[in-house]
């Protein structure tokens, strides 16, 4: 059962017929997103897609909605993010040479965060994007474009919500729950900068008490704003 894949293709029963979600297909997404753009009058775009089944269904179900709704499709870009040197320039050099002033970007996070800087220092600027769930809500992404390359952007979001207990639930992990658990173990101590066991290689850090509280931390694991997607 996922919270978060949102992909059409899980939709399929004879392949994934023990798969299950609590959020919408990108079937539903993509056209959302088409008729986003139509609404604005932008019938000349291009598009940046993940190249994966997230990226590559979402935008094929999008290109297909944009059609109907009469909307042209200049290009459609892959992009991953082990993708060379070259054919990341590649694929600013096709972006440039294009009269489209709209991106719309069926990426993630983490796609963007290498993207922001490409694009600034190859001066791809002034345009205006269009996002989907996958990072269109993200207050870090919107932090590290220092370039303001997305300034502007608009996309969907899942709504807002408050899933009651779910706070003191997150926040109530205590080490004695969860003895013996090496990964804890880890989570804990990057948590709270602290060591369980100090040895003579240790950095200079103090001893993990088990009394450090969830509460008093604010991070991406303590963020209750996420709370949609959980």
């Amino acid at each position: 059962i996922s919270h978060y894949a949102t992909c059409e293709c899980l939709s399929d029963k004879k392949k994934y017929p023990s798969f299950l979600r609590t959020i919408p297909s990108d079937y539903y997404q993509s056209r959302a997103l088409a008729e986003m753009v139509k609404h604005f009058g932008w019938t000349w775009v291009g598009a940046i897609r993940r190249d994966d089944d997230y990226g590559n269904s979402g935008m094929a179900a999008f290109t297909e909605a944009a059609e109907q709704l009469g909307i042209c499709l200049e290009y459609s870009l892959p992009f991953f993010r082990t993708y060379s040197q070259d054919k990341v320039l590649r694929m600013i050099q096709q972006i440039k040479s294009a009269t489209s002033r709209v991106i719309v970007g069926f990426v993630d996070t983490w796609d963007l965060e290498i993207l922001v800087h490409v694009f600034f220092e190859h001066n791809v600027t002034g345009y205006q994007w269009v996002g989907t769930e996958a990072w269109i809500f993200d207050p870090e992404l919107a932090a590290l474009d220092k370039y303001n390359i997305l300034q502007g952007a608009i996309g969907l979001a899942i709504p807002k919500t408050t899933v009651t207990g779910l706070k003191d639930f997150i926040l109530d992990i205590h080490p004695l729950k969860s003895a013996g658990s090496a990964i804890f173990t880890e989570f804990w101590e990057a948590l709270f900068k602290c060591k369980y066991a100090l040895q003579n290689d240790t950095e200079d850090l103090p001893v993990c008490t088990g009394q450090e509280k969830l509460s008093d931390v604010e991070n991406i694991f303590t963020d209750m704003s996420l709370m949609p997607i959980f």
